[in-house]
């Protein structure tokens, strides 16, 4: 089990490897308080399967370097959404449009977003 500052600093790594890969529109969000299924969302965004691969694989690499192994990955071939499940986190990476159609940060607005700075 990890502790919280193991699961802290897995965000804050797998938000550097998204802004690292020119993510647009980082959003943190804790959904710890709301839902049992993990402690954070990290939803981002980008401009074309090319660079939502590389988001991927950027954080999968970052994650894979720190001894963090997903619990599944899911849209890798599609790369309109790509779902990257690490237990306490769930790193969700879209195209704009998927984004938009989707809207979790409306789904999920009574969670509060967390600052990468001040996590």
């Amino acid at each position: 089990m990890k502790n919280d500052n193991d699961i802290k600093d897995m965000v804050k790594a797998a938000y550097a490897a998204l802004d690292e890969k020119k993510a647009e529109n980082i959003v943190i969000l804790n959904i710890g308080e709301v839902s049992v299924i993990a402690d954070y969302f990290i939803i981002a965004n980008g401009n074309n399967p090319s660079q939502i691969t590389a988001m991927t694989d950027e954080v999968s690499d970052t994650l894979e370097k720190l001894g963090h192994t997903p619990v599944s990955i899911e849209g890798i071939r599609n790369t309109s959404w790509v779902l990257m499940d690490y237990g306490d986190l769930i790193i969700h990476i879209f195209s704009r449009e998927d984004r938009e159609f989707y809207d979790l940060e409306r789904i999920w607005a009574d969670c509060q977003e967390i600052d990468a700075d001040t996590l």
